[in-house]
């Protein structure tokens, strides 16, 4: 028989770690409007078919400088939220959250001006998570409590 697959309350918001970027307390904003998630680069470019680019921004608490590169990426169109198409590039790394680590697809974009450096669309939450725009940090509560 099989059994169900429980699917994990999540709010609006959260905090969460990129264990292979290195980067651990990254506030993320779930955006069910949005198909795929997306992370704020900047200095992203490809260089002998390697992708290289920094996370976040150095006004960013986070921010450490450090340059990341990928030898597997595929590059596609994506419609933005205010409906202009533009080419991205698409890594796949981890993410924990609930204290468990997932694989996630992030397409890599300038999110500078943006209040979330991170947001978590729904090819990632479709069957792992049930969202409740009145909640806030759940991921964050679990780990604290």
């Amino acid at each position: 028989m099989k059994t169900p697959n429980t699917k994990t309350l999540i709010g609006r918001t959260d905090i969460v770690d990129f264990p292979k970027l290195e980067l651990f307390g990254i506030a993320i904003k779930v955006d069910s409007g949005a198909y795929t998630s997306s992370f704020h680069c900047h200095h992203i470019e490809v260089e002998n078919e390697v992708l290289k680019c920094q996370f976040l921004d150095p006004e960013h608490e986070k921010y450490h400088q450090k340059y990341f590169y990928f030898k597997e990426f595929i590059q596609k169109n994506v419609k933005s939220s205010n409906g202009i198409i533009e080419s991205r590039f698409i890594i796949t790394t981890e993410i924990l959250i609930f204290n468990k680590i997932h694989n996630i697809e992030l397409s890599l974009t300038e999110r500078g001006s943006m209040m979330y450096p991170v947001l978590l669309g729904r090819k990632f939450l479709s069957k792992k998570f049930i969202i409740d725009t009145a909640k806030k940090n759940l991921s964050l509560k679990k780990i604290n409590s």
